[in-house]
């Protein structure tokens, strides 16, 4: 495995439509390892394929937040066939380090997917993992959360969040 270059907002490959994965090779499995291991060295939910420079419909989320308990869920040629509610929140990105902004994304989806082995897979998700699913979704049909932010983008200091935890 391998941390990949995140390639940042203004990059052109982060606005282009990915393309279907037809069969997971070697190249595929390796991909999506180095991308979950990526994803959690930058402390994100989440990493599509494109982000790393990729024009491939994968995606990697993991909405856990427990180190000692990860659940990622691991996406190819992802489609969302169900969306409900709605729920409006801050939403930052891999792709732009640093900052954040409110978005409204659906309360509930439901996501049609393969998994690592090209078996078929059906998600849903709520909350978070619906907003995580969505960001993801986004990026592989070359699209970046700060198209449907409300208001500003604003700086993100982490210090002073980790200062309310403690």
């Amino acid at each position: 495995m391998a941390l990949r270059t995140i390639r940042i907002a203004g990059d052109p490959v982060l606005t282009k439509v990915c393309r279907e994965v037809k069969e997971v090779t070697p190249r595929i499995r390796e991909l999506i390892q180095d991308m979950y291991e990526t994803m959690y060295h930058g402390n994100g939910v989440g990493l599509a394929a494109p982000q790393v420079g990729i024009l491939k419909r994968i995606a990697v989320i993991d909405v856990s937040m427990e180190e000692d308990n990860p659940q990622p869920i691991t996406l190819i040629n992802p489609r969302v066939v169900l969306m409900e509610g709605e729920q409006t929140g801050d939403e930052g990105c891999l792709s732009l380090p640093g900052k954040s902004g409110k978005v409204t994304r659906p309360m509930h989806v439901v996501v049609e997917a393969f998994d690592e082995n090209m078996e078929p897979i059906r998600i849903e998700g709520e909350a978070l993992l619906a907003r995580a699913l969505c960001h993801e979704i986004d990026h592989l049909d070359g699209h970046m959360y700060m198209e449907k932010v409300e208001g500003e983008i604003h700086d993100v200091n982490y210090d002073e969040e980790d200062e309310d935890e403690e």
